[in-house]
């Protein structure tokens, strides 16, 4: 009675080992993140806790229609979009390999032999009497089917952990993926903006070439008629030079950026149609940048950060289960005849298993070094994910303080831009009633051309303020 008692515990001790998982249970790292950004506004601040720029879906940032086409292309063809969700595919197989270590090899086969051996080999030296011996051979058949089959026992939650570690790095894997999109957002929108503002700034210089071709043929005029000297002329032409030499280098510029961008976009290098002007790109007043927090649950490069702690901490259970004894069966069975109708006869059946441990005595310290490097790495991955967190605060800090101060430089400029075309307009009403000479027109012209470009790298950087921010509060992996 006390033998048969012991079965029912027995088959519990075994579920309950074959359930067990050594090695620590994943829980996130203390994180310190501050209440709000530093930059933040107040508005900013007060619709912290409902929005956030980086839920905005990226259709809802980016207005421009011909800007909109042109990141649906780049998330359909670009190579390294393409290439991060060959590597998701990747890691799937690979969590479908480990997982694989969990269950039992199953393996099945047959064979069949014929087999014809001479009389004389078989009846050797004592049957050379025999002239039979020699003609007479012998022929035997056999054949059958084997199956086989193999299982390691997960007692200690080795594979287990394995395959945790696996789909921890599918995950993050996936969020690689996420990221890529992000980044190719940024940029496709980053080269569009650069190739807008060298389409204005060429726009400028070409306005400036025309004013400055008309203010030389007014001087050539004066100088005819005797109101000015030859100088004057010459100041006008070196205006109209500097501002001619310029073309080359703008149209290269922007030649240069269009393949820049038709890369990101999966093409070879063409040209690539215009939607709106710097000008008319979005530049809202106040921008709700959210909780510090929300950081952690959006921006994909902390989620891969994380997901690849998860598998650095599942390796640390693999480590551990090296030290506990290693448990296998094995079975094998079949049958085997020399004629085809009697291979399933019971007396033709065969079989054999068998089980074993194994205990690590002495390695050398190997299994022991494992566990301490699999231990040191995590420790190494938490530090890598607090990182992450840190540089993702100190990218949303920057990009705040940026817009704000970009958007204060652009207005600034705009001011000035339109002081100096004033200044402009006055110096040559000047210069044509006699009242001042032309080194003045020349000064003024030079000073609004300068600033007329100046202005045209503010309005950039505002609208390349706005893209960083937005990538940087995680948004744009979703459309």
């Amino acid at each position: 009675m006390k033998r048969h008692a012991l079965i029912p515990v027995s088959l519990a001790l075994a579920i309950a080992l074959a359930g067990c998982k050594f090695g620590p249970n994943y829980k996130r790292p203390a994180v310190n993140t501050p209440a709000t950004y530093r930059g933040a506004q107040a508005p900013d601040i007060d619709t912290a806790a409902t929005s956030s720029l980086g839920d905005q879906k990226w259709v809802e940032v980016f207005h421009d229609p011909v800007l909109q086409d042109l990141l649906r292309e780049a998330l359909a063809n670009n190579y390294d979009v393409r290439i991060a969700a060959q590597r998701v595919l990747e890691q799937q197989a690979q969590v479908s390999v480990t997982r694989a270590a969990q269950f039992p090899t199953l393996n099945a086969g047959g064979s069949y032999n014929a087999l014809r051996l001479p009389g004389g080999l078989l009846g050797g030296s004592n049957n050379n009497n025999n002239s039979n011996s020699n003609n007479d051979a012998t022929t035997s058949y056999a054949g059958g089917l084997t199956a086989s089959a193999a299982w390691n026992l997960d007692f200690w939650g080795q594979y287990r952990r394995q395959t945790e570690a696996a789909r921890a790095q599918l995950l993050a894997t996936q969020w690689g993926s996420r990221a890529a999109r992000t980044q190719v957002i940024q940029d496709v929108v980053t080269n569009y903006l650069q190739l807008r503002a060298l389409d204005e700034q060429l726009d400028i210089t070409r306005k400036t070439i025309a004013t400055r071709q008309e203010s030389l043929k007014l001087t050539q005029t004066l100088e005819q008629g005797g109101s000015t000297t030859l100088a004057d002329v010459r100041q006008a032409e070196e205006l109209l030079y500097t501002a001619q030499a310029n073309v080359p280098s703008l149209e290269q510029q922007i030649e240069q950026q269009e393949n820049a961008l038709s890369l990101l976009l999966g093409r070879n290098p063409s040209t690539v149609i215009r939607g709106q002007k710097i000008t008319e790109q979005p530049h809202p007043q106040a921008v709700p940048a959210g909780i510090p927090s929300a950081l952690l649950e959006r921006r994909p490069d902390i989620l891969q950060a994380e997901a690849t702690l998860v598998a650095a901490n599942a390796q640390i259970g693999v480590a551990r289960a090296a030290y506990f004894p290693q448990i296998s069966l094995s079975g094998q069975g079949g049958t085997n005849s020399s004629q085809l109708k009697s291979l399933f006869d019971s007396k033709n059946v065969y079989m054999y298993a068998s089980g074993s441990i194994s205990q690590p005595i002495f390695d050398g310290g190997k299994i022991r070094a494992n566990y301490r490097l699999a231990k040191a790495t995590q420790q190494e991955m938490v530090l890598s994910y607090q990182k992450t967190i840190a540089s993702a605060l100190r990218d949303v800090s920057n990009a705040l303080v940026a817009y704000r101060k970009t958007t204060e430089y652009r207005e600034q400029q705009d001011h000035e831009v339109a002081a100096t075309a004033d200044a402009v307009r006055l110096a040559r009403l000047r210069y044509q009633g006699g009242s001042t000479s032309y080194l003045e027109v020349l000064t003024n012209d030079a000073t609004l051309y300068t600033a007329q470009l100046t202005l045209v790298n503010a309005q950039q950087q505002e609208a390349l303020s706005l893209v960083q921010l937005y990538s940087s509060l995680g948004g744009g992996w979703e459309q």
